[in-house]
């Protein structure tokens, strides 16, 4: 062997030698944290990467949840999600939800946010009955609203209609009203927590702000145009995010208060998941669908938080 050699295998060794002798002195002094960590990363691992894992495999193949023995079909099942109408009317009604609710939420709460924030002495109460809704379970609120909005004589609308000598509403035999109401509680079950987020992001802003603004001599709009709005800037990009994630993972209160019907009006993604995996024993399909819809929440929040972002950083 060369001198040349003889060098380049000394300072590879010297280089392994240190490799796994850093590797040591990291795994030591960081022993406590990693005790601490891994309990939650094992569980995180057991009940979501592992199933991550086989979902995307089963998106290959017919396997159908009971036997042993599935054949891979390829992009098939992918190709089917397409084809399908259902799965595509599903998709279709999740981004319709999606796109309506955090637009009608963040409409309502950075108003209610800015009143909540005022010094009237109702203000906690009025914090209180807003964030409410927010703390009842989804499924419930479904419950009480398909009872409130029931196209049955027993609806408590229709039943005092009813009384009243008038004639019932379809309400949610409606296909377009029963995406429209839906849209409604949603909206009215939400926008007093999001309101929340403002509200906490409004009582850190420096009122120094304003009062050089009020020596300036500029108005409420002009206020609440270059030092509000801008102030709030991370908390709109934290809750619509939080809003666009939950609207395509909407699964509970669609189910409660419409059932997706009717017929497939109000139908999303995830119940059309649930149909196919649980109820239909087409396990591969529904793990294709899946797939695709993790893709799409996942698109979706980069291009969100993204042009968030931009506009974050334009208004601070």
């Amino acid at each position: 062997m060369t001198e040349k050699g003889i060098r380049l295998s000394l300072s590879q060794g010297f280089a392994r030698r240190a490799s796994r002798r850093s590797a040591k002195d990291f795994f030591k002094g960081n022993l406590t944290y990693i005790l601490f960590v891994l309990p939650a990363f094992t569980i995180y691992t057991i009940l979501t990467i592992i199933p991550l894992v086989n979902t995307v495999i089963y998106s290959f193949t017919n396997f159908n949840g009971l036997s042993p023995n599935y054949e891979f079909v390829g992009i098939g099942n992918y190709l089917r999600a397409f084809s399908t109408r259902n799965a595509a009317t599903a998709f279709g009604n999740s981004i319709t939800y999606a796109l309506v609710v955090p637009i009608l939420i963040t409409l309502l709460a950075l108003p209610l946010a800015l009143l909540l924030d005022s010094q009237m002495k109702t203000r906690n109460i009025q914090r209180a009955i807003f964030f409410f809704p927010s703390v009842i379970s989804s499924l419930f609120l479904g419950f009480i609203w398909n009872f409130i909005l029931s196209p049955s004589n027993q609806g408590l609308i229709n039943s005092l209609l009813l009384s009243a000598g008038q004639q019932k509403l379809l309400l949610l035999a409606d296909p377009r009203a029963a995406m429209v109401l839906l849209i409604l509680v949603s909206v009215w079950a939400s926008t007093g927590w999001h309101a929340c987020i403002y509200l906490a992001n409004l009582q850190v802003i420096d009122r120094t702000f304003y009062e050089a603004a009020d020596i300036d001599g500029a108005n409420g709009w002009q206020k609440f145009r270059f030092i509000t709005l801008p102030n709030l800037a991370p908390a709109m990009t934290v809750s619509v995010m939080f809003l666009l994630i939950g609207s395509l993972k909407a699964f509970d209160l669609p189910f409660a208060l419409t059932n997706g019907g009717p017929g497939y009006a109000t139908t999303m993604i995830t119940q059309t998941i649930i149909n196919e995996g649980v109820n239909s024993n087409r396990v591969g399909f529904a793990s294709a669908m899946s797939v695709l819809f993790l893709l799409l929440i996942g698109v979706v929040t980069a291009f969100q938080v993204g042009i968030l972002g931009r506009r974050e950083e334009k208004l601070t």
